[in-house]
């Protein structure tokens, strides 16, 4: 994240449990609707309005998911099943027609990175449906998985995400509700099936309030000026990469113990953290990262919050180097913990990748790798949204004019 704000949010893991239970028990009441009936009065949404809510949000994440697969034709939309009171608006059906054909675009690149999925299954769970007159808002949490087919042969079993959505419902005159606008929740805007690019922040100037350089600031720029926010090259997003060999065995730090760290709290988050999910710009990814580098042996170096030398988390103080996108990036090369790789297909277990999505000069996103393919594939687990064993392949195939920053650990 970008924003420092640092205040405590929800468990995910609790607010899943919740979501869950809330749509089993939504699914047991189906809607029997007598179809035709009007009423001026002001719609009631009771149990059977929000199951309908809920399939219909599901069968919308199901319909951009299997977009994704690779077969022969289109799958019947799973929305053309929803039609009488509860259905999609004109407008939404034409925005997730658009949707699902800009995510067959990103199959077809996909496959030309070498990658495909063979199935997928989404499953989505209502949280909360507030209701003002005419208009619902209804929040959900999306979980998807994907299965990787098998075409190098290498690859992991499977993908997942979750994701928060915002689904806006509004009835006419005669009761009748139709969903007119769907929105990512918080900084859930990385999904594999999301066909949208992410919102970003205006690039900050932090050079120009960044504390001096301690003694103990290494790092300089091309001029030789000492600076504590040191630049870090583009990497190459070509293959085949240049061979950049890593020991994951013997060194300072145990790079296995960071990926098993992020596989285990990719979802559910690590309770000793404070989590930054749903602050903007970039949520809880650069915490994530550092909780997992940590867990394999980076340790903290006190000091000054705001002094990028400095590098430091726990339940109740972080420094802007442990949850900041930039922060993060300047620490790690002050302090030679990381250096910069060329390529992304370098990268190896326990590597960190940050994405300019916009091309600004301020990055947005941080992801650690967390499992390497026998032929040199990195794949990606990080938060916001919460993300598992993603290619680096399927990132560059949904984001191709980003800038992307490979650093080896």
């Amino acid at each position: 994240m970008k924003s420092r704000k640092l205040r405590r949010t929800r468990s995910r893991a609790t607010i899943i449990t919740a979501a869950a239970a809330s749509a089993i028990a939504g699914a047991a009441l189906l809607p029997n609707w007598s179809a035709g009936a009007s009423t001026t009065a002001e719609p009631e949404v009771d149990a059977r309005t929000k199951a309908t809510f809920q399939r219909l949000a599901d069968a919308v994440f199901t319909d951009r998911t299997n977009a994704l697969v690779d077969r022969p034709g289109r799958k019947k939309a799973a929305t053309d099943g929803f039609s009488g009171r509860v259905a999609l608006s004109s407008g939404a059906a034409r925005t997730e027609g658009k949707a699902v054909d800009r995510l067959d675009d990103r199959r077809e690149r996909l496959a030309r990175h070498g990658e495909k999925y063979s199935a997928a299954n989404t499953t989505v769970a209502l949280n909360r449906t507030r209701v003002n007159g005419r208009k619902a808002v209804v929040t959900v949490t999306e979980t998807t998985t994907l299965t990787y087919k098998k075409v190098r042969g290498d690859e992991p079993k499977t993908t997942g995400f979750q994701a928060d959505h915002q689904l806006t419902f509004e009835a006419d005159r005669r009761g009748n509700w139709r969903l007119t606008g769907i929105r990512e929740a918080g900084d859930d805007q990385l999904a594999v099936n999301q066909p949208a690019q992410p919102e970003v922040d205006p690039a900050p100037a932090p050079t120009a309030s960044a504390p001096s350089p301690s003694p103990s600031a290494s790092a300089s720029t091309s001029a030789g000026a000492a600076t504590t926010t040191p630049s870090s090259p583009r990497a190459a997003i070509t293959r085949p990469a240049p061979a950049a060999p890593k020991d994951l065995t013997g060194g300072a730090y145990d790079y296995r113990a960071m990926a098993a760290y992020a596989d285990k709290y990719w979802r559910d988050y690590n309770p000793e953290y404070p989590s930054f999910d749903g602050q903007g710009a970039g949520g809880d990814c650069t915490n994530f990262v550092s909780q997992a580098l940590k867990a394999g042996g980076w340790k903290h170096v006190p000091g000054y919050v705001y002094d990028y030398t400095r590098w430091f988390g726990n339940s109740s103080i972080q420094s802007h180097s442990f949850i900041g996108v930039n922060e993060w990036s300047w620490f790690a090369l002050n302090s030679e913990r990381a250096t910069s790789l060329a390529n992304v297909y370098q990268m190896d277990v326990g590597d960190v990748l940050q994405v300019d999505f916009d091309r600004n000069g301020s990055k947005d996103h941080t992801m650690i790798v967390t499992h390497r393919s026998a032929q040199g594939v990195p794949y990606l687990s990080y938060h916001s949204t919460n993300t598992h064993r993603r290619s680096v392949a399927s990132i560059i195939a949904s984001y191709p004019n980003a800038a992307y920053y490979a650093y080896r650990t």
